[in-house]
């Protein structure tokens, strides 16, 4: 999966100032730690040179043993004096085998080694008499000095990644902030809300993009401004004409007996399409008042309530309702509630049940029917205008306009919930509309 942009962003600055904290951490390590080590052991080395003068001065005299305890330089370190006569030691036991070979056989010389598991810098010195001096130097607190150091590097390191994280995160943002105002902008216009634009910018290079933005988008709303009144203008001329034919029809369908065979015929035909015809007026007015017009301050409604109002009207069908309210507009919901119940009486023989659940913080109204269900490939296109499913291209008096539907979704978006299509259980489809839930107390 290909990371987000404010993602790459954020690694690119976490992963660069990594590399670079990295790089100053090793040479800082490397000259550090070297001239640390580098004075310990000119440190030791002078030592141990001052020590065996004081060696050769004092070999063959009574208090030596004494002398060599009082060089030692703590309870770690060594002094070892190998000669003909013999094996003088001081200080920590070390046996001379625990010594590297060429060290003793060869002095001077030194050499950093381990001896019971304890870092020792071990200086060797000729003594005169053929006799060696060998002293072990302590490494243990410039281990621990060496251990502090890498640790605070480390930890710089890894804090300045996560610093490079955090300022690459920050900067992201900073920098996608009119993208993101650009996409909600363009998502809230492709719900349907034509007067979102985007603010006004500083930066010149970002005013030119909010300007040409707005400009377009109130170009936009112009046009579908002018197209709902268009089609509202023509749906109003069209209502007369249409009453009057729908009312002429009504009178001669009452004649119909009196017209047999292919009059008859043609009579039912064209009361039909009269009908269906003034049930695409009626909704293309209510498309275009939805369209012109601002959405009126949303009221607390009992959906519950609402159901009983609407199905008291209609022919009755079963219901299965819990309380439940919601912030909305009670005429959109009336025809949702409306065009869902037409919808099953004309493609599926009538709802088999009305209810209303709620589920967390939803309330979800389902209209139920036993008809032959919706294609999964179609849930989608009957939500769209004059989208009528498998019915499209056929005429009669129960295709309907193809606009119900749509309205249904379209005022369920402007009150901020959802609708969709599945399947039933038993047969048939649910339509469920999905609302936020205010009150679930009835």
């Amino acid at each position: 999966m290909r990371l987000t942009l404010r993602c790459r962003v954020t690694l690119s600055f976490g992963f660069g100032l990594l590399v670079v904290t990295s790089v100053l951490a090793f040479a800082t390590w490397n000259l550090a730690s070297g001239y640390m080590l580098r004075q310990r052991e000119a440190s030791a080395t002078r030592q141990a040179e001052v020590n065996v003068r004081l060696v050769e001065r004092s070999l063959a005299s009574p208090g030596f043993d004494e002398l060599l305890t009082g060089l030692t330089t703590g309870p770690d370190s060594s002094i070892l004096v190998m000669s003909p006569e013999g094996l003088v030691t001081a200080g920590r036991k070390v046996e001379p085998s625990q010594l590297p070979a060429g060290l003793v056989e060869h002095p001077p010389g030194k050499e950093r080694i381990t001896v019971d598991g304890l870092p020792m810098l071990a200086v060797a010195r000729p003594v005169a008499g053929n006799a060696v001096y060998v002293e072990l130097f302590g490494l243990q607190q410039l281990n621990r000095t060496f251990a502090f150091l890498s640790a605070v590097l480390i930890a710089g390191t890894i804090g300045s990644a996560l610093l490079g994280a955090a300022l690459g995160s920050w900067a992201s943002k900073r920098a996608l902030k009119p993208l993101t105002e650009l996409n909600c902008a363009a998502g809230r216009i492709a719900g349907g809300d034509l007067h979102a634009r985007l603010p006004d910018q500083d930066d010149p290079d970002l005013a030119a993009l909010a300007a040409k933005f707005n400009s377009t988008a109130q170009a936009l709303e112009q046009r579908a401004l002018r197209d709902a009144r268009f089609a509202s203008d023509v749906s109003h001329e069209l209502r007369s004409p249409l009453t009057t034919m729908v009312n002429a029809g009504a009178v001669l369908r009452r004649r119909r007996e009196h017209l047999p065979g292919t009059a008859g015929t043609a009579l039912e035909l064209l009361t039909s399409e009269v009908d269906r015809f003034a049930r695409m007026v009626v909704d293309l007015l209510e498309i275009s008042r939805a369209d012109q017009t601002d959405d009126p301050a949303p009221e607390e409604i009992a959906l519950d309530a609402l159901v009983r109002n609407v199905i008291a009207t209609r022919v009755p069908v079963p219901v299965d309702l819990e309380p439940a309210v919601v912030l909305g507009d009670r005429r959109r919901l009336d025809r949702v509630l409306t065009n869902l119940l037409d919808n099953a009486e004309r493609h599926a023989g009538g709802a088999v049940l009305v209810s209303v659940r709620t589920a967390g913080s939803s309330a979800r109204l389902a209209v139920e029917d036993a008809g032959p269900g919706v294609p999964e490939g179609l849930r989608e296109e009957i939500f769209e205008r004059f989208a009528r499913g498998v019915m499209a291209g056929s005429r009669g008096d129960d295709t309907g306009s193809g606009l119900g539907l749509a309205l249904v979704r379209d005022h369920v978006n402007r009150l901020g919930g959802r609708v969709w299509v599945e399947d039933r259980e038993a047969g048939g489809s649910r339509f469920v509309v999905e609302m936020v839930l205010r009150s679930s107390d009835g």
